[in-house]
């Protein structure tokens, strides 16, 4: 894995999926406020008049020499929430972040959000 340091360094490089296929960039990062660690990317896509930011899950991610590898295929993460490219998540949608992924969702104890943007 990656120090959070470093993958805030990665904004603007290209994202690919398991097989290389080239998905978009790195946006920005998302921690888990549980943990501070690296949790989510958000990936810019789409055409240039209709780009929006998708989010990726970050575990299993791998970089190398101008790209980010992630573990999923293009075509699952193209079906994943996102937002406009000047947009927020809402805390509401959070939980649909994860079941997209089939990853747990758990919000705080006392309910807070569970990704942070960095």
């Amino acid at each position: 894995m990656f120090e959070a340091g470093d993958i805030r360094e990665w904004r603007g490089h290209d994202v690919v999926d398991t097989d290389g296929s080239k998905i978009g960039t790195l946006e920005s990062v998302y921690v888990d406020t549980t943990t501070d660690e690296p949790s989510f990317a958000t990936v810019t896509m789409g055409m240039p008049t209709r780009r929006r930011l998708v989010f990726v899950p970050l575990a299993g991610a791998t970089v190398g020499p101008g790209y980010l590898r992630v573990a999923h295929t293009k075509k699952v993460i193209k079906q994943a929430p996102s937002i406009d490219t000047d947009g927020v998540l809402a805390a509401a949608e959070e939980p649909a972040v994860f079941a997209h992924y089939e990853l747990e969702y758990t919000p705080g104890s006392g309910g807070e959000r569970r990704l942070a943007r960095r």
